[in-house]
């Protein structure tokens, strides 16, 4: 039995409500915001996701059409993804295949302007390898070997050692370093369990032998 009259009770919780009533709404509050905020942040997420995808697909449509490549339909798609996300993997991959069709076109100064802002800030590590390979061909194919070969410097991503390897031989022959150019051929077969791949690379390094001879 309580030693309480029902008035003192009433008081005591006045007395409480007073001192912790407020911050215990405060807190309610703030807690319900958390939640839904968090549920909605996750449903803007979901749904950008969602966009970013279909928007891909599209671009993706539109590169390899049975009726032909649309540039121009890429580069708007390029756009719309850039807009939702510009360093989101979505776009990033975008604009290797937006510098593909400009390699075919042999537009390589917007090819290498494509390629830049990948290599600079890639979205995750394979597409930090794609790009610096895609971009050091470029370079190459532009007449600039030095730019391409410091692309090349350094480890990259093991799965993609030997087509690293094998480019950088590429262009070492362009620079006339051939015995570097048959070390990095070497290098790149060794790395390969395709036999059609390693022939490829045998046929380069004869071609080093026959202009050694």
């Amino acid at each position: 039995m309580s030693h309480y009259t029902e008035e003192e009770q009433i008081a005591q919780f006045k007395d409480w409500w007073s001192r912790n009533g407020k911050p215990l709404l405060v807190g309610g509050v703030l807690a319900i915001a958390i939640v839904f905020g968090w549920q909605t942040w996750q449903k803007q997420q979901a749904n950008r996701g969602e966009l970013l995808s279909a928007t891909y697909q599209q671009l993706l449509d539109a590169a390899f059409s049975p009726d032909g490549t649309n540039a121009g339909e890429m580069l708007k798609l390029l756009e719309e993804l850039e807009s939702i996300s510009p360093e989101h993997a979505y776009a990033q991959y975008a604009r290797l295949l937006v510098a593909r069709v400009a390699v075919l076109e042999n537009r390589l100064d917007d090819a290498a302007a494509m390629l830049q802002p990948v290599v600079d800030k890639p979205a995750n590590a394979v597409l930090g390898e794609l790009s610096h390979q895609r971009l050091a061909r470029v370079l190459a194919a532009s007449g600039k070997p030095d730019q391409a070969l410091s692309l090349l410097d350094g480890k990259g991503l093991p799965a993609y050692s030997s087509a690293r390897d094998e480019l950088r031989g590429d262009v070492l022959v362009q620079l006339g370093r051939l015995d570097e150019a048959r070390q990095s051929y070497r290098s790149a077969r060794e790395g390969l369990d395709d036999s059609s791949a390693a022939g490829s690379l045998m046929m380069k390094l004869d071609d080093l032998s026959a202009k050694d001879a």
